[in-house]
C-alpha cells in the first residue's frame, strides 16, 4: 500500500451550481471506478482548483454532498489565472492509499479539459 496522487479536470458550459455539482461528481466517479478506490478507507484527501469564472457553487461542496462523503477531508482554492488558459475549468488530485505504483493510476480528464494532459489520458 502506497501513497499515490491522481490527476484529473473537468469543464462546465455555464456557470451554474447545477453544472459544477454534475461534472464534478462525475470526474470524482470516474476516478473511483477507474482505480478501484475505496472512497471512506483508501482516499486521503482531495484538493481543487477552480477557475475564477465558476461562481455558482464551490466543487467541494457539490463532491461532498453529491457521493455523501462526510469525513473525507477536502480544500479548495481558485486557480491562477493565466492568459489563454482554459475556462470553466475545475482540477482534481486526489491523494489515495492504495495498491499500485504512481505509474499505474488513471488520471481522468472530461469535456474541454480533455485537452490539457492528452499523455495521461486513460486509452478505453
Amino acid at each position: 500500500m502506497g501513497l499515490v496522487a491522481i490527476r484529473g479536470a473537468t469543464t462546465v458550459n455555464v456557470d451554474s451550481a447545477e453544472e459544477i455539482k454534475s461534472a464534478s461528481v462525475e470526474m470524482v466517479k470516474q476516478i473511483i471506478e477507474k482505480n478501484n478506490i475505496k472512497p471512506e478507507s483508501d482516499i486521503v484527501m482531495l484538493f481543487l482548483t477552480m477557475t475564477s469564472d465558476l461562481r455558482s457553487l464551490n466543487a467541494s461542496s457539490a463532491i461532498r454532498t453529491g457521493m455523501g462523503w462526510q469525513h473525507i477531508p477536502f480544500f479548495t482554492s481558485q486557480e491562477p489565472e493565466i492568459d489563454g488558459m482554459l475556462s470553466k475549468c475545475i482540477r482534481i488530485l486526489v491523494q489515495c492509499n492504495l495498491p499500485v505504483e504512481q505509474e499505474e493510476v488513471k488520471h481522468i480528464y472530461l469535456g474541454e479539459a480533455a485537452n490539457l494532459r492528452p499523455d495521461l489520458q486513460t486509452k478505453g
